[in-house]
């Protein structure tokens, strides 16, 4: 009984695991952060409806969270072709990994991301100095999802070099 797949069967298992935590953890922040954001704006647009397109920044911000996402996503299912090279364990584990890093940090700053967001814009609507400490709170929140970017695709690198093929 001999196969042409080399490697462990089961260990695309986790990198799909990781391509998919990537992806959805980070919308998951990306769609927190946009909702609480949105409801902030739609709030202080009903006392100063000139401040509206200025108070939009954190809902941008939040979307952003999606793509680093898909990014790392991306990176992790090309990655992943047993076909082509062989695919291990350690080469799973360290997609999921990869995977739960971005991913997760994207939620953790979408969360951020709207609590601020949201408080920071109606603040805003009542004292316009406030602004500029927003988006610096904004900007911190930010860097959390742009740290799990970073440490995703220094893990998924990581794959393939468990065993040299």
């Amino acid at each position: 009984m001999s196969s042409s797949f080399s490697g462990d069967e089961t260990a695309p298992f986790f990198g799909f695991i990781g391509a998919a935590a990537a992806l959805v953890f980070s919308c998951m922040g990306a769609a927190y952060g946009t909702a609480k954001s949105g409801v902030g704006v739609a709030s202080m647009g009903v006392m100063r409806p000139e401040l509206v397109m200025k108070s939009i920044v954190p809902v941008v911000m939040a979307g952003v969270l999606g793509i680093y996402g898909l990014i790392v996503a991306v990176i992790i299912s090309t990655g992943i072709n047993p076909k082509a090279k062989s695919y291990y364990l350690f080469d799973g584990y360290a997609h999921l990994s990869s995977g739960l890093a971005c991913g997760l940090a994207g939620l953790a700053a979408g969360m951020a991301i709207g609590i601020v967001g949201d408080a920071g814009v109606r603040a805003n609507a009542q004292q316009p100095k406030l602004f500029v400490g927003m988006i610096l709170i904004l900007i911190f929140a930010e860097a959390l999802a742009l740290y799990g970017l970073i440490v995703g695709i220094i893990l998924s690198s990581r794959a393939g070099q468990s065993r040299a093929d």
